[in-house]
């Protein structure tokens, strides 16, 4: 058996944490904040369209979920707020769009959980500020979020219905590099 120096993959634990602070990693803390952010505000449009999108309850419903689920998160509850408000602000266009987009779903046959995520997932996609959340970050988000909260399949019919809408929207944000390009970019500069 060789015996490794105690330094020998100091090397590679240094390049694994530059990885974890790097902005774009998917376990930087503001993208798991963000990604818990969209859980709470996705399981209060759940609960306020469960119980017949009462306009006078939903803020509360809210404030309960960041209270109970979001404790440290102060900084992601302007977010929430914004993805709440805009998903309620725009819901009857949301609606129409996944009347649309998945024809033989009629929106009361969708189950609540997925309803919540693609009205979520499109009011980002169609109505979010892109240079904060690009279309392909808003559907993957929504895919997960189907993913944790719906059934089996809400994973795939989600994708479905968003990859759907982002394919009409003419697919904006495809022409960036890939994350592997972007580096190989910033490298020679």
């Amino acid at each position: 058996m060789m015996n490794r120096p105690v330094t020998a993959g100091l090397d590679e634990v240094d390049n694994f944490t530059k990885q974890l602070d790097s902005p774009f990693s998917p376990f930087s803390p503001s993208m798991a904040s963000r990604h818990l952010a969209r859980s709470i505000a996705m399981q209060a449009l759940f609960e306020w369209d469960f119980n017949g999108k009462k306009p006078d309850v939903l803020a509360g419903i809210v404030e309960r979920n960041k209270k109970e689920f979001g404790p440290g998160l102060e900084e992601e509850y302007s977010f929430i707020d914004g993805l709440i408000a805009g998903t309620v602000e725009h819901l009857p266009k949301i609606d129409k769009i996944i009347a649309t987009a998945a024809p033989e779903w009629p929106i009361e046959q969708i189950t609540s959980a997925d309803r919540a995520v693609l009205r979520l997932g499109l009011y980002e996609l169609l109505f979010g500020n892109q240079d904060e959340v690009p279309p392909k970050v808003a559907i993957n988000e929504a895919i997960e979020l189907a993913k944790s909260f719906g059934g089996e399949s809400s994973g795939r019919f989600v994708n479905g219905v968003l990859g759907t809408v982002y394919r009409e929207m003419g697919e904006p944000g495809k022409e960036y590099p890939k994350r592997e390009e972007s580096s190989k970019n910033n490298e020679h500069e």
